[in-house]
């Protein structure tokens, strides 16, 4: 570039000479002496800069929606496919101010000879461990000769908590001792021995339950369990069982259930041994869609003298008002041992034929809420009994009661609950099972229709708690020194708990049963105790 500017240069300074040459020749020329004149111009190429854009951030538009919120409650009530055991001939209550385990020990006397006993220990706590161990003793004498009974328990337990996994073992033992008294005591003279029943009990167990999600995302939860069961006059039952069950999701409504359970139950007598045993493959399934949920499995089981096809399906519906509605099938095979018989009526034969009892229910079921204070619940059911067991009195001295099985027994039943709750001040609750028995067979022997249970506790102040029990049942059909069906009278029976804090650490108590000094009796010729009560204090630790 530098170069063209010279060149140019050269050249305009030649034609300046020339034109000045040019000029000299003329003397009047006026024109200005030409001279060098010198152009640079230099180029430097540079890049536009682009235009920055300004950044204002603004916030979103403010939502003035108002949210909803919902929220429902469920009812505070359980639901059992199998009816409560009747009650135990001696009107004995539980006491219901301790709802837990407490580092406690309870010791009281009354009348009758009581003498109480009550003592827990749950703060059985290290790190990964808890454990707790609970010890009860009971024993009374009625006027009646014989008319005794002692029940002593002790129970314990622990769970361990390693690599998201709880271990939790058991173990348990009891001595229950009852006295056969419902003889003709002008007649009849027999030895103590004779009429003296103890049932001694031991059972283990252990589980274990995976927190977190365990291979391919099943949960589980496997139990096995052992059990011995003897008592005064040779006689046993030994068992051993196992149950796994399992789970897996598929998505957030769908969940595959399956469980194989087994108990294998080995019962010997003075002449005879038999099993009784029970093997169940149940796969199911669990959906839950918005206000549906449906429960359903289908379980082959294997028992003593058959093999069964056992439903267990459930379909629950929640209306709009909060209540709950449900109908299903559910079908049960119960194994009939020593040990469920003798705790229904510890006055039975110690010998008896083994049979399995197949029980199937249709049911539909409503529950709700009405306020926030009142909750209820009503069931209509129809069942189906096979080889149902029942107690009939023994007609030679009424000492105790011979187990039979009728094939086929149907019934048709209405349960009802209410409960009304105040928080910690007040609790009021009654449920009502009536049950209407048909067999082909004949009477439905030791089989109430009608059964009424009532509770209430309420506190007055801090440092007092009060409870009250009420119990109806109708009476069952016996057989009497004739031959003929009776039907026992109805029973009532009325009782009470009081317990009042002295200081933190001390406590006293006053139990009350049969408070109407209502002498009926469960089994024939065998009336319970009559009013009965005992004191002590509860020192916690």
């Amino acid at each position: 570039m530098r170069n063209v500017c010279i060149y140019i240069s050269i050249v305009l300074s030649l034609l300046v000479i020339k034109a000045s040459a040019q000029n000299t020749k003329s003397p009047n020329d006026t024109t200005i002496k030409g001279s060098t004149i010198e152009i640079i111009q230099a180029y430097k190429p540079e890049v536009k800069q682009a235009q920055k854009p300004e950044i204002v951030p603004s916030l979103p538009p403010t939502d003035t929606t108002r949210p909803k919120f919902e929220y429902l409650v469920p009812k505070q009530s359980l639901y059992y496919t199998y009816s409560s055991p009747p009650l135990r001939p001696l009107a004995l209550g539980k006491d219901s101010a301790d709802k837990k385990l407490q580092n406690y020990i309870k010791a009281g006397a009354g009348n009758l000879s009581t003498i109480f006993l009550d003592a827990g220990f749950s703060k059985l706590t290290w790190k990964d461990y808890e454990a707790a161990v609970h010890f009860s003793h009971l024993s009374q004498e009625g006027p009646i000769k014989y008319q005794q009974v002692s029940l002593t328990g002790l129970e314990a337990e622990g769970t361990l908590r390693r690599n998201g996994n709880d271990w939790h073992a058991f173990v348990d033992g009891s001595r229950n001792q009852y006295h056969y008294y419902g003889y003709d005591h002008d007649v009849y003279q027999p030895s103590s021995d004779s009429v003296t029943q103890t049932f001694t009990s031991l059972h283990i167990g252990a589980d274990m339950q995976n927190e977190k999600t365990g291979y391919l995302g099943l949960t589980y939860h496997p139990a096995v369990f052992a059990s011995l069961f003897k008592d005064s006059h040779n006689t046993s039952e030994t068992t051993f069982g196992f149950t796994i069950p399992a789970s897996r999701d598929l998505d957030s409504s769908l969940q595959l259930i399956a469980a194989v359970n087994a108990t294998f139950t080995q019962f010997s007598a003075q002449t005879f041994s038999t099993g009784n045993n029970i093997f169940q493959i149940a796969p199911g399934i669990n959906y839950h869609k918005d206000i549906w949920s449906i429960h359903a499995t289908l379980s082959p089981t294997f028992g003593k003298d058959n093999v069964y096809f056992l439903p267990d399906i459930v379909a629950n519906y929640k209306l709009s008002n909060g209540y709950l509605t449900s109908a299903g099938w559910h079908s049960t095979l119960q194994q009939n041992t020593y040990e469920q018989l003798s705790a229904e009526n510890p006055y039975m034969f110690n010998t008896y034929a083994t049979h399995q009892t197949h029980r199937d229910e249709l049911f539909v079921n409503a529950s709700g809420y009405w306020g926030n204070h009142i909750s209820f619940s009503g069931r209509l059911s129809y069942w189906q009994y096979g080889n149902l067991p029942l107690f009939l009195n023994d007609l030679r001295d009424h000492k105790q009661f011979y187990i039979i099985y009728y094939d086929k027994v149907n019934a048709a039943s209405v349960q009802l609950s209410a409960a009304y709750n105040l928080a910690n001040k007040l609790s009021v609750g009654l449920n009502l099972d009536y049950y209407s028995f048909s067999s082909s067979a004949g009477k439905v022997w030791g089989m109430p229709p009608l059964r009424l249970k009532g509770n209430l506790s309420f506190r007055p102040i801090d440092a007092l708690i009060c409870t009250a029990y009420l119990s109806v049942f109708s009476g069952s059909q016996a057989l009497d020194a004739n031959h003929q069906a009776i039907t026992l009278s109805t029973a009532l029976d009325l009782g009470g708990n009081a317990e009042y804090l002295i200081i933190p650490r001390l406590s006293v108590f006053v139990q009350i049963n049969n408070i109407l000094n209502d002498k009926y009796q469960y089994w024939l010729d065998y009336p319970v105790f009559g009013l009965n009560f005992y004191g002590g204090i509860r020192l916690k630790l």
